[in-house]
């Protein structure tokens, strides 16, 4: 029988491997942030929790499906921006949002309401310290103080237009660090809110601050209306932010406080978004988000911008105004659009993500925030580690008593194995956001076992076939053609069971699934272009061939005697 195809070329295959793991380190070494090493998760880094306390616009208690559907829309948030290593889980009535590393930014972001509706502007006056100045702007639905926000204006068939509006000038909302947006979640750890007046409990405070926003700064009444416009202050917290009712007027800010709206009642509701996507607009040099509305929503944007040409329609996210372009022209088709502000490219791209997969039926307040130290993780990696190394100690150990020489390849395999496992999380890391944690550890330690294993079913076929009589040389290549079969059903029943547990399973335990399912495939990649074609090679040596050398005397003998024994019951047959 003559050596199987795929090990014909023992040094081509070789170079293959070569090649691939030149291709994976200089991706590391020389592309992206050149950094060597693998993102951490938060049980071996340190992170950050942060705690998050539903409010309801009635101060009741929420229910465990709103509180389920929030878990779930944060996580599909979560699983859009990578794997990340982040955990949300559902603890009483609040949800717990762990993130890796030192910033609990991600961790707040992922938590915003994301209710986004498209009102149009009554009126607008400039915040000066965050309150309404003395002057108002005179036209209706018009930009203030001479301003000129984005304008609105699409091509015929839909698409965004790549040159900007002939007769306005884009003035982006920026965001200055010393006049940070009152949003749910503080820039700084939060601190424990005053004891609430007359003895009422946090959810009852909660339910008053609301209604006594909605009934100032929801009114229908136009006096009402005003003295709404020069009271609010766009630096406090809003107690209304997610809790807006879309059917009636709304005096809000501008997320970066420079500007005070008075916006009508909703015309367009955020579930009408089919898709939201990221992008940078070349001509204007800025970031945007461009949405896509589905039929219902399509239909109603066309009749809002035939309706409000020349005025300004605002976009606001969590009862606050991200963008109020002017609609040049009108009524726009195909159902496109952009969201235009000061973004930038990773703020777009979390905005677009949030919108894309949905509000929250809930929102939240922070409650807690903390960091989470790492020093029990880093403890735990080093024992973890060390129990690793001393199973691959023992393993090698007993290949080479077992093997002999043989047992140096299955340990060069091994170490080629490692070495490409290691290069391929940190560029996932780096491409993907995934972070490798003491679950996803252990996934790689037992994935990498299960390749010593390999070695075994090969070489036990190898004995298997000598013990037919055949030489170590015409041995191996035979055994190699056996072996293959059974390993490639092992190995497929193994990442079977690693892509129904990562689909099954939550938090850490993916990241076990995550990596066993990688060290699986790349054990049928070692095996096929360095343990296969090491054998093969050693087969051609007269040194490997030595009884002394691969271990397979006393085989040889066991072959020799049975010989001998259909020799002599032939012999006793005639």
């Amino acid at each position: 029988m003559p050596p199987s195809q795929g090990s014909a070329h023992p040094l081509r295959l070789l170079g293959v491997y070569a090649v691939l793991l030149a291709v994976i380190y200089a991706l590391v070494f020389f592309a992206g942030d050149h950094s060597s090493t693998p993102k951490l998760g938060i049980d071996l880094q340190g992170g950050t929790r942060v705690t998050l306390t539903a409010r309801t616009p009635d101060g009741s208690k929420p229910s465990q499906d709103s509180l389920r559907r929030a878990q779930t829309i944060i996580e599909n948030r979560v699983n859009g921006l990578g794997v990340s290593g982040s955990e949300v889980v559902i603890d009483g009535d609040n949800l717990v949002i762990t993130v890796p590393g030192d910033d609990g930014g991600q961790a707040k972001a992922l938590a915003t309401t994301a209710k986004l509706y498209i009102r149009p502007v009554l009126s607008a006056v400039p915040a000066v310290g965050g309150k309404a100045s003395a002057q108002t702007s005179g036209t209706e639905g018009m930009a203030p103080s001479g301003t000129v926000p984005d304008a609105i204006q699409l091509n015929p068939d839909g698409t965004v237009p790549t040159q900007p509006a002939p007769t306005t000038e884009a003035a982006p909302t920026t965001e200055p660090e010393s006049a940070p947006q009152p949003r749910v979640f503080p820039a700084q750890a939060p601190t424990p809110p005053p004891a609430p007046p007359g003895g009422l409990t946090p959810q009852e405070q909660a339910k008053k601050e609301i209604a006594d926003a909605k009934a100032t700064r929801q009114s229908t009444d136009q006096t009402v209306q005003q003295a709404a416009m020069a009271a609010l202050d766009c630096n406090k917290s809003d107690p209304l932010t997610g809790n807006d009712d879309p059917n009636l007027p709304l005096v809000t800010c501008s997320t970066d406080g420079k500007e005070i709206f008075l916006l009508d009642k909703s015309r367009i509701d955020g579930q009408e978004i089919k898709n939201a996507t990221s992008g940078l607009n070349q001509q204007q040099a800025r970031h945007e988000v461009n949405l896509e509305f589905k039929s219902g929503g399509s239909d109603a944007w066309a009749s809002l911008t035939g309706e409000y040409i020349n005025k300004r329609v605002a976009f606001v996210l969590d009862s606050k105004v991200v963008s109020a372009p002017v609609v040049q022209s009108g009524p726009q088709q195909g159902g496109r659009t952009t969201i235009s502000g000061s973004f930038t490219a990773a703020s777009a791209k979390e905005l677009a993500n949030t919108l894309k997969y949905g509000s929250l039926p809930l929102s939240f307040q922070t409650s807690e925030a903390e960091t989470v130290s790492a020093t029990l993780g880093l403890s735990s990696l080093r024992a973890g580690l060390l129990a690793g190394a001393i199973g691959l100690a023992v393993v090698l150990l007993y290949c080479l008593l077992y093997y002999r020489m043989l047992g140096f390849l299955a340990g060069f395999s091994l170490i080629a194995s490692g070495v490409a496992v290691y290069g391929i999380i940190v560029l996932l890391g780096r491409w993907i956001g995934f972070t490798l944690d003491l679950a996803g550890i252990a996934g790689l330690i037992i994935g990498i076992g299960l390749t010593a294993d390999s070695f075994v079913v090969f070489f036990e076929r190898i004995k298997d076939e000598m013990r037919e009589g055949r030489s170590f040389r015409s041995a191996v290549p035979r055994g190699w053609q056996r072996a293959q079969r059974t390993n490639l059903s092992g190995k497929t029943v193994s990442l079977i069971a690693s892509v129904v547990l990562y689909i099954l399973a939550a938090g850490q335990v993916k990241g076990f699934a995550f990596t066993l399912g990688i060290t699986t495939v790349l054990d049928v990649i070692v095996l096929y272009l360095v343990t296969a074609p090491l054998m093969m090679l050693a087969s051609r040596s007269s040194f490997w061939a030595k009884p002394s050398v691969n271990g397979l005397g006393a085989i040889q003998v066991v072959a020799r005697e049975r010989r001998a024994g259909e020799a002599l019951v032939k012999e006793t047959a005639r």
